[in-house]
């Protein structure tokens, strides 16, 4: 495959990871042009990027060879491009959520959902440790999967692993929860760490997804996406084993029991002369996960958000779906319903949508 060339309609934090990426590896990705309503903004995305720059969606894909286009725009007007871009057939991969709401959801779906090349930019399920645990998850090491808890991230980005390492798609899901406040010091955010120490109140969201036999639990606070002091925690258990964050333990037979870790195998430390990267993760001998973008110094969810760009790729020559509207309809379903049985303190259960198959 060459390199992909694809245009960005909005800007902001995660606009710029796709930037940074293609400024990182110009053999692999291009972001040829962007599409932003203020001048102001164009200039500085010129001087600082030097990507050609449009006011109207018209102009923007006038003579272009985008190969698609990534919509980086907020919840309420993600469905609006999405529907525009797909009415003019130009592949869509679109940030989370796709649409605000559930009758934004269905609406979009209705319109577009069968026919149109419209995927989805969730990128925790391709970040390396996570893409490692879902993969040995399935390999059958630990049996049938029965049960995930995850605290790594909120609401339907959290769901997401979860319907991955469970392995389940849209079957029914009986939803409880609950909210725990306490107190935490103030720690780091998108613009670095605070100038003082200030005590607030942390917000903690323990529920519980019952999809028949299986169980998944999403634990999670606001402060692990950039704390000093709270980590994110994953289990997955079979009837053979478990993962347990880096660890795995599962039994050769009954009585013989194999327990080892998830090795992260970094480059460019101590004698190490192969540039400052990471070339995957171990499991033994097995790569359960190895970086496509070495020699790149990427952060783990840039390269799951390089390897979303890759996927779609090669989706748009034929290749297979990675994360569908339909699957990014339902997380984000599952999690509004999650936020009900928390703010209410009742048990909700999914029911069929429209993007169900």
């Amino acid at each position: 495959m060459g390199k992909i060339v694809f245009g960005i309609i909005g800007h902001g934090w995660r606009a710029d990871f796709f930037l940074r990426i293609a400024n990182e590896l110009p053999e692999m990705f291009e972001v040829s042009r962007m599409l932003v309503r203020r001048e102001e903004t164009a200039a500085e995305l010129r001087a600082k990027w030097g990507v050609k720059t449009f006011h109207d969606l018209d102009s923007f894909l006038e003579a272009s060879e985008l190969a698609f286009v990534v919509v980086s725009v907020p919840w309420d007007s993600c469905p609006v491009y999405i529907r525009e871009l797909a009415m003019r057939n130009v592949p869509v991969l679109a940030e989370t959520p796709p649409a605000p709401d559930l009758d934004g959801l269905t609406q979009l779906y209705e319109a577009v959902g069968g026919q149109a090349k419209v995927q989805v930019a969730e990128q925790l399920l391709f970040q390396p440790m996570h893409a490692a645990r879902i993969s040995l998850a399935r390999s059958g090491k630990i049996g049938s999967v029965s049960q995930a808890q995850v605290s790594v991230a909120h609401g339907y980005h959290g769901i997401s692993l979860i319907r991955q390492m469970l392995n389940v798609r849209f079957e029914e899901a009986v939803i409880s929860g609950q909210r725990f406040q306490s107190p935490i010091v103030q720690g780091p955010g998108r613009n670095g760490p605070p100038a003082e120490e200030i005590i607030k109140q942390s917000s903690q969201d323990i529920v519980t997804l019952r999809f028949g036999d299986k169980l998944g639990v999403l634990d999670f606070t606001g402060d692990q996406y950039f704390s000093f002091i709270r980590r994110e925690r994953v289990l997955v258990r079979g009837e053979r084993g478990e993962i347990s964050g880096d660890e795995a333990a599962w039994l050769d037979d009954f009585r013989t029991p194999v327990i080892t870790k998830l090795r992260r195998i970094d480059n460019g430390f101590d004698g190490n002369l192969l540039g400052f990267n990471y070339s995957g993760i171990l499991l033994g001998s097995e790569w359960l996960y190895r970086n496509p973008f070495v020699p790149a110094r990427f952060t783990d969810d840039e390269i799951a958000i390089a390897t979303s760009l890759a996927k779609m790729g090669d989706y748009v020559q034929g290749g297979p779906s990675f994360y569908s509207l339909a699957e990014a309809s339902q997380d984000h379903y599952l999690s509004m319903l999650m936020e009900k049985a928390v703010v209410e303190g009742t048990t909700v259960t999914s029911e069929k949508q429209v993007w169900h198959s």
